[in-house]
């Protein structure tokens, strides 16, 4: 399955070069810029579902961390009670994995294209010389991990695993972004952003008849 989903991400990653020539600026950076909002759109739906999931646990966060405050010495009656928040609000804590888990062949198969990807020409962006290659100024790495670190703190509710995880996953990512290529790096740091604006609109929704802040 990841073989053909690899092949179908090379052609179309292709078919944008090929676009961009076009156009009359020939560019793999400006490619995967493409590509990376196409899959973005493909995937808005499920992404949608998966932010919304998202959105319902952050706003349980203060009961959730009240909750585990008073039930501490108690881990089973605090299961409990957690258990009936989540039932008396109509959230299901494992919807937003759902999404993701239909996404991760797709996300894999970019992964490898990206990652593996043989460019025949004009393989520079910007400041980076050869997307093949790893970011010589270490900029990509650092947006990387910023980037990822915004998406996180936006959908995170109060509980101290997610704060840990918080600075854990953007070092993780950033440190992976500087031995990988270039041209994954970019995918990442446009991919976050896309997902910094998608749940940047959606949290904005008002919530229990408050009105969005403006």
């Amino acid at each position: 399955m990841f073989g053909y989903v690899n092949g179908a991400m090379q052609y179309i990653l292709t078919f944008f070069y090929h676009l961009t020539s076009k156009l009359g600026f020939p560019n793999y950076g400006a490619a995967i810029i493409l590509l990376t909002v196409a899959i973005k759109a493909l995937f808005f739906p499920l992404s949608l579902k998966q932010i919304e999931s998202m959105r319902k646990m952050r706003e349980l966060g203060p009961q959730l961390k009240a909750l585990r405050a008073k039930y501490k010495n108690d881990l089973h009656k605090q299961q409990q009670e957690i258990t009936l928040l989540y039932k008396k609000s109509g959230v299901n804590p494992l919807s937003g994995c759902l999404p993701l888990l239909i996404q991760m062949p797709f996300l894999t198969g970019i992964f490898y294209t990206i990652k593996n990807f043989s460019y025949a020409s004009q393989p520079s962006f910007l400041w980076i010389k050869n997307l093949a290659g790893t970011d010589p100024f270490y900029i990509l790495p650092f947006l990387a991990a910023l980037t990822t670190y915004i998406s996180s703190q936006q959908s995170m509710t109060d509980s101290s695993q997610n704060r840990a995880m918080l600075i854990i996953v953007p070092f993780i990512i950033g440190f992976m972004t500087l031995r990988f290529p270039a041209g994954l790096g970019l995918y990442w740091v446009v991919s976050n952003l896309i997902q910094i604006m998608q749940q940047w609109f959606l949290y904005r929704k008002p919530v229990s008849g408050q009105r969005a802040p403006i």
